[in-house]
């Protein structure tokens, strides 16, 4: 059983972090950060070309990951690939024993830095974990074809804002997805603990049973979090967070100290995750560090988690 399946199946506390591949082919940064990692998360989950920007493949550092011993949850978007191209790439995962994934429908290339990029969106999220679905029961392709071997199988995964309204077309959003075969959830980067919490209320009287996990952003300064609010849909940072960010970073310059936001930032993303896991809101959280991902250890031990 895959570790991160194991843990929130038994009902452990889930921890996964984010990782993005380089906008290149040199992946040390990137498993340098992974070494520190190890058995402090139960998977890193690689972004597949994050916001439309081009990067190497989720697949490519999954690859790496595996072979440096984590446990890799490989992305796969539906903006750049054909159902063709996405079974063909889920197949080569299999192959390497990649076998977590999270299906997205992707942001549209005009949004990115590859902007004459023309996008595919031959299924969205849902019409991707249904496709693995029925590979799964059948043993048969995306065209009605037998799998040489057999069909490999994938703890299924997808995501879902909670700060979005109206919230019912989240929640029926939600319902497609785990009946399409989403087995757990992350959740949009959540600062505010009360709207997650009428959010899990509403999931479990849609009668909805999955996994869900909460996004959490450590914020690194009082602009990044500003920025965010103003330009990533279902992402709301609450007014105090911003103040206490800019007052670490007015403190900082009085007495000539840098890095006191960022540290701060670490703090608060602790307490949001020590407050989950003690009130019991919902199976696990993903981190997504945004390029610190070596910072992850020390949230992780602030909030007095350890796998």
């Amino acid at each position: 059983m895959r570790l991160l399946e194991n843990a929130l199946e038994s009902g452990k506390f889930g921890v996964t972090v984010e990782m993005a591949p380089p906008k290149g082919y040199d992946f040390s940064e990137q498993m340098e950060a992974a070494e520190l990692l190890k058995g402090k998360v139960h998977g890193v989950n690689v972004t597949d070309m994050q916001s439309a920007c081009l990067k190497a493949t989720s697949l490519g550092l999954c690859i790496k990951l595996k072979e440096a011993g984590l446990e890799p949850i490989i992305q796969m978007t539906g903006r750049d690939r054909s159902r063709m191209a996405i079974m063909g790439e889920m197949l080569s995962a299999a192959a390497f024993g990649i076998d977590t994934m999270l299906a997205l429908t992707g942001d549209h290339p005009v949004v990115g830095d590859c902007s004459q990029s023309k996008p595919v969106y031959d299924l969205d999220s849902v019409g991707i974990l249904n496709m693995l679905s029925t590979m799964e029961a059948t043993g048969m392709d995306c065209g009605g074809n037998e799998i040489t071997g057999g069909a490999p199988s994938f703890y299924k995964g997808a995501v879902v804002t909670p700060v979005y309204e109206p919230q019912i077309l989240q929640i029926n959003k939600l319902r497609q997805k785990v009946d399409a075969g989403a087995q757990y959830i992350q959740t949009q980067g959540i600062f505010d603990l009360e709207s997650m919490k009428r959010f899990m209320d509403a999931v479990d009287k849609a009668n909805i049973k999955t996994h869900i996990m909460a996004g959490i952003i450590p914020l690194k300064a009082a602009g990044m979090a500003k920025y965010m609010n103003e330009n990533v849909p279902g992402i709301a940072v609450p007014q105090d967070m911003i103040d206490k960010l800019a007052a670490a970073a007015a403190e900082g310059k009085e007495k000539g100290v840098k890095g006191l936001p960022s540290k701060l930032g670490i703090e608060m993303a602790a307490e949001l995750i020590a407050k989950i896991k003690d009130e019991g809101i919902c199976d696990g959280v993903h981190i997504m560090a945004i390029g610190a991902e070596k910072n992850v250890p020390a949230i992780l031990e602030k909030a007095g988690l350890s796998i």
